[in-house]
């Protein structure tokens, strides 16, 4: 019997691609620092968990499809907070930002249309690509320029007759880079022109450093018909397991399609929703505590991995990832090697080989993604274990 063609063509998500071989070495007694995935071992908020210890019903039943009115409502104040004019009307709630991403990708493209994303990006996005028959070009970003948007000129050459979204994720997984609001309306500029929608992937939206401010999408006048925000609670909270997520437009017509949508797979858990809205109910010092404790992280890594030898990486102005170039011809090989056969006393690290961030897979071939969601503390140990093994790799 035949299986699904765009599912066996599917590529694994480079993230966790390694996890095997992860398995193995946990199995022969090695501890891994896990430098792979966006998993913060920062706090879930006791508020969370108090909420739904507090929720008292007879029988769990199925949510509203577009979120209980409470969510749509906190997460609408919360927006306007940050000059994004939605209303809970304007809002459906999702299990996750994926399921966010999947909702935008169906309501907006047919089976090869195409979506215009720059280069590197973040690996999970191929995969709802394969999901839906969409397929995809990129513009490149340069780590050298900290991964800033490139000019009008060069993104327009990536646009064909078969674009019909641009996707960006700001502050951006893999690269750390966050985008000035000259960069989101040139483009606008480019969406209007072309007649595109833009999707913005905002989810680290509270991860910004060095005092910089964030805008979004959603605040540049003139674009209101054409962007979508897609949202998360997993790491703006540190509650990836609660599977909480948003879809936000103005444009009516695209919410009706996602209430369709949201429809038809009933609901998200009700549960997750009634702990999400405990935590849209915090008090902003949360966001500030937390953003003090990543910019300590980012400043933490980046410092160690430039006392590492023919190691260069950019540092991050937002979220929580660095992609740093080794002096090695294959990263993959090489992140496979130090869980295979490397380790400092016991202890190994696990990264992400950054050339499945890239639609030209070469120009990763020798880059790793590295999320600085460890302590200050396990960085720098996992920085020293990482330079040891460069050296004892090259040998």
């Amino acid at each position: 019997m035949k299986l699904s063609k765009r599912m066996t063509e599917m590529p694994y998500s480079a993230i966790r691609k390694l996890t095997p071989y992860a398995v193995a070495a946990k199995e022969k007694g090695k501890k891994i620092y896990h430098l792979n995935i966006g998993a913060p071992d920062v706090r879930t908020p006791d508020e969370f968990y108090r909420a739904i210890r507090e929720y008292n019903v007879s029988t769990l039943t199925y949510a509203p499809s577009q979120g209980i009115p409470e969510l749509l409502e906190v997460t609408s104040k919360y927006y306007k907070g940050k000059n994004m004019d939605f209303e809970p009307e304007d809002l459906v709630v999702t299990a996750g930002g994926s399921e966010s991403l999947l909702f935008c990708l169906l309501a907006l493209c047919d089976p090869g249309d195409e979506v215009l994303t720059c280069e590197p990006f973040y690996t999970n996005y191929v995969s709802y690509f394969y999901e839906t028959g969409v397929t995809f070009n990129t513009f490149p970003t340069k780590v050298e320029e900290n991964f800033k948007l490139p000019s009008k000129e060069d993104i327009e050459k990536a646009i064909t007759e078969k674009t019909k979204v641009i996707l960006l994720s700001n502050p951006g997984n893999p690269t750390g880079a966050v985008y000035t609001k000259e960069e989101l309306e040139r483009i606008g500029e480019i969406a209007k022109e072309h007649d595109l929608f833009i999707i913005s992937d905002e989810v680290y939206r509270e991860f910004i450093f060095d005092g910089a401010k964030f805008v979004s999408f959603a605040s540049i006048p003139g674009l209101e018909d054409r962007v979508v925000i897609i949202d998360s609670i997993s790491k703006r909270f540190s509650a990836c397991g609660a599977r909480i997520g948003c879809v936000a437009t103005k444009n009516k017509d695209l919410t009706s399609i996602f209430i369709k949508l949201a429809t038809g797979r009933l609901a998200a858990p009700t549960l997750e929703q009634v702990g999400a809205v405990a935590l849209y109910q915090m008090d902003d010092s949360y966001f500030k505590e937390v953003n003090e404790e990543y910019q300590k992280r980012r400043d933490c890594i980046y410092e160690e991995l430039m006392k590492i030898d023919g190691v260069y990486a950019s540092k991050s102005a937002g979220a929580f990832y660095t992609m740093a170039s080794l002096p090695v011809d294959s990263a993959d090989d090489f992140a496979r090697w130090m869980l295979e056969e490397f380790d400092v006393d016991g202890e190994t690290v696990m990264m992400a080989p950054a050339a499945g961030f890239y639609q030209h897979e070469e120009k990763g071939k020798n880059q790793v993604r590295l999320a600085f969601v460890l302590n200050c503390e396990d960085l720098k140990r996992a920085m020293f274990i990482l330079g040891e093994g460069l050296k004892a790799y090259q040998k």
